[in-house]
């Protein structure tokens, strides 16, 4: 009995170190989440802080009046955490900074993101929520990843798609708030998310791959986050793999190179040369504006005259046309003639058949006497 509890008690024993830090800690435990973030207790800082920091921005003029109205709410919301703002309308600068009330060192930091986000056109209910622990921001310029503005613009609306549905399937995938606005786009969310859609904008901008591929494959990865047995594999095997596809483009025609010339091209005349050759320079102010009001008249004349023309355009009747195949007038008189002497035609032979009718068979027998005629028998009976 002795030796089997002596061999029970071995394994508990714990193999000995060199070195007199070798103990188990107390966050050594496994039940705790190191990644948590936890609430900031002003218990840990009750002396507060030994300096003032403090951080300014400026904003846009169109900005004003929204930023007037919504700072008191702005200002209590601060107030919360020990920090004094100021509004300054005639710089056009935000300001916040720390107090004697203060405690949480890095709610600074996040105040800085607070006003950064209201001029950059982020209602103000929205960017208050950056003072929690668990949201961050993120500013990412776009402005300078293109140099065409017309390509720009076209790529930014890739973004924001019809209706801005794209924005919202991105927002709801990656849980982030996100606005687009001139040549930044401002989110909020949390470190993956963040991470995540700037991925896609930079994509996006720089014409790497359509927000739409990025959609599928967040889709895909959040069904395939459900799947417990998928948990430690690579998921590359079952996320689509879109290439790029060069479309050949038409060569335009370039420019005909002109002939080498070692002299400069003639001087242009200026505006004074072009004046004193029509006379103009010489008039006086009251004939220039009155040739002027001349030459504007003249304008609004031929002007109104083309605009007179296109609104009769609409009562003007529209040609008939011609039917293919149509015979011409002499055509139409020869069919006319034709079923004139037919018509002719039939009406003799409808002639002939009455006369056939009322013939009397008497008359073509021999021997036959014919009937005395109604003269006759008038003379007799006289």
């Amino acid at each position: 009995m002795e030796a089997q509890s002596n061999v029970d008690e071995a394994p508990k024993q714990r193999t000995k170190h060199k070195g007199k830090h070798d103990k188990d800690k107390p966050w050594d435990d496994p039940s705790i989440d190191h990644w948590k973030v936890e609430k900031f207790d002003p218990s840990w800082n009750e002396t507060g802080m030994l300096e003032v920091s403090s951080f300014s921005t400026i904003f846009p003029q169109y900005r004003e009046k929204y930023l007037q109205d919504v700072w008191p709410t702005v200002k209590a919301a601060l107030r919360e955490h020990g920090i004094a703002c100021e509004l300054n309308l005639v710089e056009g600068t935000m300001t916040v900074s720390t107090t004697r009330k203060t405690r949480d060192p890095y709610i600074i930091v996040k105040s800085r993101d607070l006003i950064k986000l209201l001029s950059r056109s982020v209602p103000a209910p929205q960017a208050i929520k950056i003072l929690d622990d668990e949201m961050q921001c993120d500013i990412i310029k776009i402005g300078n990843l293109v140099r065409n503005k017309a390509r720009f613009v076209k790529r930014r609306q890739h973004l924001l798609g019809p209706n801005n549905s794209t924005l919202k399937a991105l927002e709801i995938l990656t849980g982030c708030y996100i606005l687009v606005q001139g040549n930044t786009v401002a989110s909020m969310g949390s470190f993956k998310g963040l991470k995540q859609v700037r991925r896609i904008v930079e994509d996006c901008i720089q014409n790497k791959m359509h927000p739409i591929y990025h959609i599928k494959i967040l889709m895909m990865k959040k069904e395939l986050a459900k799947d417990p047995t998928l948990e430690n594999e690579n998921w590359d095997r079952f996320l689509p793999q879109f290439k790029k596809k060069n479309v050949q483009k038409k060569k335009g025609k370039g420019k005909e190179k002109k002939p080498y010339t070692p002299f400069p091209p003639p001087q242009q005349p200026s505006k004074i040369d072009q004046q004193l050759e029509t006379g103009e320079y010489f008039l006086s102010e009251e004939k220039k504006s009155a040739k002027k009001w001349q030459e504007k008249e003249v304008k609004q004349a031929e002007k109104s005259a083309e605009n007179k023309r296109k609104r009769e355009a609409a009562f003007i009747p529209p040609e008939e046309p011609v039917m293919q195949g149509h015979k011409s007038s002499t055509d139409d008189k020869t069919d006319v003639n034709a079923m004139a002497q037919s018509l002719k035609q039939k009406a003799k032979e409808i002639v002939k058949q009455k006369n056939v009718k009322n013939l009397d068979p008497q008359a073509y027998i021999a021997g036959s006497e014919a009937p005395p005629s109604k003269k006759k028998m008038k003379k007799s009976k006289s």
